[in-house]
């Protein structure tokens, strides 16, 4: 038996307020940014050594960030100088965990997980925990990011850097903290110097808040910290003009499929009453990041094509954040034939993924190249690229032309300080060619003819060679 001792309270007494637990919204901050980080990192982790191959710019990724700082800095002072932050980064990883395939894309698996983080995030935020739930799951199966979260190369951290500024700049309209916007502007900033064209989500970021029609403080605020960014990148910008050489390779048609069929889901996402609250909406957040960037590099096309998907992998942050909001009006409506929708989607979207692991899904097999250069040489044989910058080609595996001499190299590109080396005059490769009884010849499926005379010296030579060994 027990005794009640509580004693009553006396008249007048003031009780202590007995502590209320609040419910913590469902799902949680914690779920909405671990799940999508998780779900990244399983399709990131899920055949990320592609059979063991490399296409053409990874292997400048692999070749460069072997170099020491200070022959990256000597090569981007001629050519590259956009990815040049990027190949200091990366040495740094290989630096401690050596250069394998693995240690390649690892660093871009992570950064695209923390791009998903950022994004439910953002859309916790702004449409509540559901649609945050929702768009966080979205986010990671998205093709593109798919891709880019496994490729040796910059813009799955670009991404991850836009991401988490948005989240930023949405906060700051709310909560005028000046620290807040210096994060901005860092943030975008060091998204700028990974790539240029990051510079094109602040102009979305702009036309966000004109749209928002934020107070003049939050403007002035953000015109301040986007001022910053852009002096900053200047100097960037005018020195790497200078090496446009490295994206005339953009000559062929433009191919915006991808970006054209988000823009469009996006477009119909955003026609839904989305429910969304705050100074900020969702549609005018999502639409301008998603439009934006890539209408942007579409417009200037006829005079200077730059369009590539990669470039604008933020776009993918906008649909992502529509298809969540819209999803999770739908799931309200009729949740079971949301199910059955995402279900289906996610079978859809099965080959599609399949296929992204595999060496056909890049424009290029560097490795399969470097194997048939190996398997057609023999030792004391010559090596020829049609042109010359196709030798990179054949820099997954150094050893598939180490018992080949190339005829028409003159300084390595490490000595040189350049991607692809520097080479002989046309005389002087003609001749070289003519020493050797067998040559193997590189050239790109897609290479058109080129006015550089050492091209035509080259082309010249074997056709002559040719001609002498028919008759």
């Amino acid at each position: 038996m027990t005794l009640d001792t509580r004693v009553p309270a006396a008249p007048g007494a003031v009780l202590p307020p007995v502590p209320v637990r609040r419910r913590s919204p469902r799902p949680a901050a914690a779920v909405v940014v671990g799940a999508p980080m998780a779900l990244t990192v399983a399709l990131g982790l899920w055949g990320v050594r592609r059979q063991n191959t490399l296409w053409g710019d990874e292997v400048v990724t692999r070749q460069l960030a072997r170099r020491d700082l200070s022959q990256i800095w000597h090569t981007a002072q001629h050519v590259d100088l956009v990815h040049a932050l990027y190949y200091a980064v990366m040495h740094g990883v290989f630096g401690l965990f050596g250069d394998g395939l693995t240690a390649l894309r690892l660093p871009s698996v992570l950064a695209m997980s923390v791009a998903a983080g950022g994004v439910g995030l953002l859309a916790l935020r702004l449409a509540g925990p559901r649609a945050a739930l929702w768009t966080g799951l979205v986010f990671p199966v998205l093709p593109q990011v798919q891709k880019y979260a496994q490729e040796g190369r910059s813009y799955a951290m670009v991404c991850a850097l836009v991401a988490w500024a948005t989240y930023v700049l949405v906060a700051g309209v709310r909560h005028r903290g000046r620290w807040r916007w210096a994060v901005y502007g860092s943030l975008m900033l060091l998204a700028c110097l990974l790539h240029e064209f990051a510079v094109l989500a602040l102009v979305a970021h702009g036309v966000t808040l004109a749209v928002s029609r934020v107070p003049r403080p939050v403007a002035r605020a953000w015109g301040v910290a986007a001022a910053g960014v852009v002096a900053a990148l200047v100097p960037l910008a005018v020195l790497s003009a200078g090496q446009s050489e490295q994206v005339s390779w953009i000559d062929g048609p433009v191919r915006p499929r991808y970006f054209l069929v988000v823009a469009v889901v996006g477009l119909a996402c955003a026609r839904t009453a989305l429910g969304t609250r705050g100074p900020v909406r969702l549609p005018a957040l999502a639409l301008p990041i998603l439009v934006l960037p890539g209408l942007l590099l579409l417009i200037a096309s006829p005079f200077k094509p730059l369009f590539v998907d990669r470039y604008v992998l933020c776009a993918d942050i906008g649909v992502a954040l529509l298809l969540g909001a819209w999803l999770d009006r739908f799931h309200r409506r009729s949740s079971r034939t949301a199910w059955i929708a995402v279900v289906a989607v996610l079978a859809a979207l099965v080959p599609p993924s399949i296929a992204l692991r595999t060496p056909q899904s890049r424009s290029n097999d560097a490795t399969a190249v470097g194997a048939a250069v190996r398997e057609a040489g023999r030792p004391g044989d010559g090596l020829l690229y049609l042109s010359g910058r196709h030798r990179v080609l054949t820099g997954a595996d150094p050893g598939d032309t180490r018992f080949l001499t190339d005829l028409a190299l003159a300084r390595d590109p490490v000595a040189s300080g350049t991607l692809t080396g520097v080479e002989f005059p046309a005389r002087e490769i003609a001749a070289r060619m003519l020493e050797f009884d067998r040559i193997v010849a590189v050239r790109a499926a897609d290479a058109h003819a080129s006015a550089d005379p050492r091209e035509r010296a080259k082309t010249a030579t074997l056709r002559r060679r040719a001609a002498a060994d028919a008759e």
